[in-house]
């Protein structure tokens, strides 16, 4: 085909009016579209001018046309790929944006080339015209990369991580559709099926005063959260109860003595004792008198001896006690939670599939509703069985309604019925986005898990990058299969991931653990210890006679001495996930039988620092690329060398001054480190000196340190730094003068750090800096005048009483946005 006919042809106006659409509805291919319709619109005369010159070509000449033509048509076949792709498909379209862009790619390639030496020869009065066009095309491309960057400084309104986050937000607080509930519409009032459950509870709680221990009860997915929270978000029992409400998390595998603390405490009035304080022993009968009214909420109960522990008769205190199963003789009254009704099953179910309370008309309504049949009213399964439907073809929904019918019906002694039907949903994920579902089940049930954590296991283990598992993390929440939590934390309002958890309905875990546990032990790509026990399961030791297969290993254990462990060997072990509750832990000794171990992490769930023993097998570790360390006790480094450690977290860490040995060389330590956080470490009082010697440091945060004084005046030695987060770092006194020699930074977070008092007055010498946060440092009274030369620049966030000091700056720079910070309020006691 020849290319004067491609442009006069029908292909043309089809490539036209699907890149114009394209650009209304593709966000990631909106600005490639733009460019394209641009180009091909300009450089449409000038082959209307080759097609009625009259003038026939050279051969080669129409041999490099017709390459080109084909190349253009590959981007009609993109084109309906991307109109075709779900916008609720973020892993997929990622994939397309890039293949558009190696599209633009083969075509500036060529028109630099080939078209260069044979073309443009003959139509040079196009030739400047073009390169200047595709130079924009080039730059519109670059944006994905910034568009990935801003989502990690916050810039730009945080990336899709962060609109996934609000909308799990928004839906949590306002879209009141899991359990009894059915309104879909903000301005509605809340539907019968909730108002019922709600109102009972509610005379149950605050009606009377002979119950003290009230149960919510019913099967694995079918509301009973959703439904406490509505109570405990009631205005008429916040006020009866003046505020003060303890929502509390139990699950499976308890810190009994942890959550006896909060309780009392919470009774007491006393939120601040300390998480190792010995509580007096009580008994249900035990009377005590307190004068103001409290609720404690127990939610996901699964033990009668855990919760004999955690309730007491005081007069005043009410439990509700949330769990699959009911506790006779704790219990003074049940409220057996009710199924959806059918018109509630049916409006929750279209709100996942298809954004609206009703069936749409273009939709085949006896097969929705037939779907809705065999979800059994059961709210979890409506979602994430809409979810999983939403824009796909009749053909798949008729092939998961024949796949759901087949199965048993779902009642109280039937559980498994469920996770069964919800599998459905799982086998029809691609395979890829699979498997980053069933990692889930590695982490502890009712357990917060840092994004961080989890993209850094999927880069590792999956061999995809940061920005894939990104868009896997979205994909996963539009589908119900996660939620995504914003931490109520300093920083955590505009600083993007680094604040992020995930969370997973603790049926969502129970499916994940069927379907990887379903191959024998030694096959299985995860071999997951589901809760807490004493010590390594007794399957893993009858089988330790053969080499596990695993891919990720999850332990959850008490204290480990070194005669607790035994000889198992796990040579294509990726990723070690070790979770425990102890003051002392020994490492175990098989690490040194994990030659290909990328991932590690370790966290402490007691209310102590734990001492790590075995720390000699760090050694061994030749191929460990991430390192999180959680309530332990930094061990000494001295001896140890990871060369090829890039990212290390020690969160609620005890330093003990191992860090600031001058001893220790860190640079010689982590030769090719790339980020380093350091929270919550309290007994960090300076930042050590070598680590200024890394230069391979993109990423350094120091937050939450509240005895961090002082910076070294080498900081800015770290010249590839990006991101510098300081924040919550109140008795930080000054900034080194050194990091305006920091010409990569893009970030600054000094929030918090309320004893600073100044910027260094070289600051303009930063020129990549794009944003700035310093809310709640209202001890700087001043921007130096350097700050006008801040050539990258776009957002500052700030509080009111110093916003007028950024006026000069905003008006020598249109582009800076001064952003008044907002204050929030922290409500995560109702989602704990």
């Amino acid at each position: 085909m020849a290319l004067n006919d491609f442009f006069a042809g029908e292909i043309a106006t089809e490539l036209i009016k699907m890149l114009m659409t394209i650009s209304r509805k593709s966000l990631l291919c909106r600005s490639s579209a733009e460019q394209l319709l641009n180009y091909i619109n300009e450089l449409l005369p000038t082959i209307q001018e080759i097609k009625y010159s009259g003038v026939e070509l050279p051969e080669q000449r129409q041999f490099q046309l017709d390459h080109l033509s084909t190349i253009l048509r590959s981007g009609v076949e993109l084109s309906h790929k991307v109109l075709s792709s779900s916008r609720w498909n973020v892993y997929k379209n990622l994939q397309l944006a890039k293949k558009m862009e190696k599209l633009e790619k083969n075509v500036s390639k060529f028109i630099q080339g080939p078209m260069q030496a044979h073309i443009l020869a003959d139509v040079s009065h196009t030739r400047f015209e073009m390169a200047e066009r595709f130079d924009r095309v080039d730059a519109a491309n670059r944006k994905l990369e910034e568009y990935f960057d801003a989502m990690k400084i916050g810039v730009g309104g945080g990336g899709w991580v962060e609109e996934a986050v609000r909308s799990c937000m928004e839906e949590y607080d306002n879209l009141n559709v899991e359990g009894n509930c059915g309104n879909l519409n903000l301005n509605l009032n809340l539907s019968v099926g909730l108002d019922l459950g709600k109102k009972k509870v509610k005379e149950k709680v605050t009606g009377r005063d002979d119950l003290w221990v009230v149960g919510i009860c019913g099967i694995g997915g079918s509301g009973k959260t959703t439904l406490v929270r509505e109570v405990c978000r009631d205005e008429q029992v916040r006020r009866y109860f003046k505020e003060r409400i303890l929502f509390l998390t139990v699950s499976q595998s308890p810190n009994v003595q942890q959550l006896r603390t909060k309780i009392w405490g919470h009774i007491m009035g006393n939120g601040s004792l300390k998480p190792n304080y010995v509580v007096p022993q009580w008994i249900p009968q035990f009377e005590c008198r307190s004068e103001a009214r409290t609720l404690v909420v127990l939610d996901d109960v699964w033990s009668l001896s855990d919760l004999e522990q955690l309730v007491c008769r005081m007069t005043g205190c009410k439990f509700v006690v949330v769990s699959r199963f009911k506790f006779p003789t704790i219990f003074n009254a049940t409220y057996d939670v009710e199924l959806l009704s059918e018109e509630d099953a049916l409006s929750l179910f279209c709100h996942h599939a298809f954004g609206q309370k009703s069936i749409p008309l273009s939709a085949n309504e006896s097969l929705v509703k037939q779907v809705v049949s065999e979800c059994q009213r059961l709210p979890l399964a409506l979602k994430v069985i809409g979810a999983s439907l939403r824009d796909q073809t009749e053909m798949f929904w008729a092939s998961v309604k024949n796949r759901l019918s087949q199965g048993q019906c779902i009642g109280e002694s039937h559980e498994i019925n469920l996770i069964e039907r919800m599998a459905i949903s799982i086998n029809y994920l691609r395979e890829e986005i699979k498997e980053c579902f069933l990692d889930l089940c590695s982490f502890p049930e009712d357990k917060k898990i840092p994004l961080d954590v989890l993209i850094n296991m999927w880069v590792e283990i999956h061999d995809i990058d940061e920005k894939d598992a990104f868009a896997i993390v979205v994909e996963l929440s539009n589908k119900n299969l996660l939620t995504l939590v914003k931490e109520a934390r300093a920083g955590g309002m505009y600083s993007s991931c680094f604040e992020i958890s995930v969370t997973q309905h603790d049926v969502l875990r129970d499916l994940a653990l069927n379907l990887s546990n379903r191959a024998s032990i030694n096959e299985r790509r995860r071999l997951v210890m589901p809760k807490r026990e004493k010590g390594l399961p007794k399957e893993w030791l009858r089988h330790k006679h053969r080499p596990f297969e695993a891919q990720i290993v999850s332990i959850h254990t008490s204290e480990m001495k070194e005669m607790d462990w035994c000889n198992l060997d796990f040579p294509k072990a990726e990723v070690l996930i070790i979770n425990f509750t102890s003051s002392d832990y020994f490492l175990p000794p098989f690490i040194d039988r994990m030659p290909n171990l990328r991932a590690l992490i370790i966290i402490n769930y007691s209310a102590s620092y734990a001492c790590l023993h075995n720390v000699s097998v760090f050694n061994n570790l030749t191929n460990l690329r991430s390192l999180w360390l959680e309530k332990v006790s930094i061990p000494q480094f001295g001896d140890i060398l990871m060369k090829n450690l890039g990212k290390l977290f020690i969160v609620l860490c005890k330093i003990n001054k191992s860090l600031e040995d001058k001893q220790v060389n860190m640079a010689q330590i982590f030769p090719n480190l790339f980020e380093l956080t350091l929270d919550h470490c309290d007994d960090i009082t300076e930042f050590p000196s070598s680590i200024c010697r890394i230069q391979s440091l993109q990423n350094l945060s120091l937050t939450n340190c509240h005895n961090l004084s002082q910076l070294p005046d080498e900081l800015g030695r770290l010249r590839y730094l990006e991101i510098l987060r300081l924040y919550a770092c109140p008795n930080l006194k000054s900034l080194p003068p050194s990091i305006c020699d920091m010409i990569r930074l893009k970030y600054i977070d000094i929030s918090q750090c309320v004893d600073l008092s100044c910027f260094p007055e070289e600051i303009g010498k930063l020129v990549s800096l794009e944003k700035i946060d310093m809310r709640e440092c209202s001890m700087i009274k001043s921007v130096p005048k350097s700050a006008i030369s801040l050539k990258s620049l776009r957002l500052v966030i700030c509080d009111e009483e110093v916003f007028d000091m950024w006026k000069d700056v905003e008006k020598a720079k249109p582009n800076v946005h001064i952003q008044i910070s907002e204050q929030y309020f922290d409500l995560e006691w109702l989602r704990e």
